[in-house]
């Protein structure tokens, strides 16, 4: 059950540096069609796209990766601790 606990861990690690990379790389202007975006697209948007029914939006800033990150890190860190 161990290893499950560790997966889960590092999982949310991952999913956090990516939604991270992906609100850093919305500050400049890159092309659709960039196999970087995409990749960070696939793997980020199942979780910021449920995000964003609940979490409004604050003017013209979207704080849905912030909100993602930080129940990521509570997830991860609640995970680490059973392990």
């Amino acid at each position: 059950m161990t290893s499950l606990y560790g997966i889960i861990y590092l999982l949310t690690q991952v999913l956090t540096f990516a939604i991270f990379i992906r609100a850093i790389l919305s500050w400049f202007p890159i092309d659709t069609n960039n196999p970087l975006a995409n990749i960070l697209f696939q793997v980020t948007e199942p979780v910021l796209a449920p995000m964003r029914r609940i979490v409004p939006r604050i003017g013209m800033i979207d704080i849905t990766p912030m909100v993602a990150i930080i129940v990521l890190q509570i997830v991860g860190n609640v995970v680490g601790r059973m392990s």
